[in-house]
């Protein structure tokens, strides 16, 4: 799509449409530690294969990431399965990308130190040379080492970068989304003041991406009961990523505009991450090939439930 034409169509268009796949990914079946939930995807696609980073709830420990790998998104169910080997305690809610000026990958987590000071809980990364081997992860680094002042809570952790800057967001629970940055040349440490980047009626895991062939910067982020579901996705626009965010689409994904390919699986759109166009810190999707990776549930299948004994599972949206 042209740049001006695709800048146009920016402007006017808000309203999605989407086509639920069936059930892509299941937790997997483990007799010494049954999961639960399988949630909080993070995808790239490098090297011929999809790279696909989770979530994973189990009885006896209650968040971990898991890694499997594919070709296709129809055999995902069939992929081997990998805890992450390079923390054994409390992490989860992965992304994943290949930060160019170092020649690495990195895993972005929230995770539970409780030797850690002065803050047990906290966001950290770890790298590797080789996303294919999950045993080759770095031991987990602190990106911040404790909650700033401002934030009621800080959860669900997203680094995206433009030329100069690295920019880590995350949300609170309480309406709000955070931002702070650091100079390319200094990542991942050297972060700033944290500021607050948006207001509105949104709840957590907020993703941010740049829109390809535009000057265009798009936020997706979480809310909860605010019509459509359960769980389901706005969306903003910012010209910066230090700048302002307006609101793109009240709906971007909900049960509203969400239709079944077949049987009903989920009553929810929730922890959605946008198939990138590259694996990159640039974060970049294309607006005219959208496609969606999400976390979905039945409203019968969580009732009564607490929230760690939710029956996650994976699928796709696509247009």
């Amino acid at each position: 799509m042209h740049i001006l034409l695709l800048a146009a169509w920016l402007s006017v268009t808000n309203q999605f449409h989407w086509r639920i796949s069936s059930p892509l990914i299941s937790p997997a079946t483990r007799t010494d530690d049954p999961c639960v939930a399988v949630k909080d995807p993070s995808v790239v696609f490098a090297e011929g294969r999809w790279h696909l980073f989770c979530t994973i709830r189990s009885q006896k420990r209650s968040h971990a990431i898991e890694y499997l790998s594919f070709t296709d998104w129809r055999d995902a169910d069939k992929s081997p399965r990998h805890i992450l080997s390079c923390w054994d305690g409390y992490f989860c809610a992965p992304q994943v990308f290949y930060f160019t000026p170092h020649k690495k990958w990195y895993l972005i987590f929230q995770m539970s130190d409780p030797t850690h000071k002065p803050q047990p809980y906290f966001p950290a990364f770890s790298t590797t040379t080789t996303i294919s081997d999950p045993a080759s992860w770095s031991k987990p680094s602190p990106l911040l080492d404790a909650k700033p002042a401002g934030p009621k809570a800080w959860l669900d952790f997203w680094v995206i970068a433009d030329e100069q800057h690295a920019y880590l967001f995350f949300t609170s629970l309480d309406g709000k989304m955070w931002r702070t940055r650091t100079a390319l040349t200094d990542f991942p440490r050297g972060w700033g003041a944290v500021e607050l980047a948006l207001q509105a009626n949104i709840f957590e895991a907020s993703h941010t991406y740049k829109l390809k062939g535009t000057n265009q910067y798009l936020t997706v982020v979480e809310a909860q009961n605010a019509g459509g579901g359960w769980r389901s996705y706005k969306a903003f626009l910012a010209e910066r990523l230090d700048g302002p965010w307006r609101a793109f689409a009240a709906t971007f994904a909900s049960m509203d505009n969400c239709r079944p390919t077949g049987p009903r699986w989920t009553d929810n759109i929730s922890h959605i991450e946008l198939l990138r166009t590259g694996c990159d810190e640039q974060m970049e999707v294309d607006p005219s090939n959208w496609r969606v990776v999400f976390q979905g549930v039945l409203d019968r299948d969580r009732a009564g439930k607490k929230y760690g004994e939710i029956p996650w599972r994976l699928g796709l949206l696509e247009p």
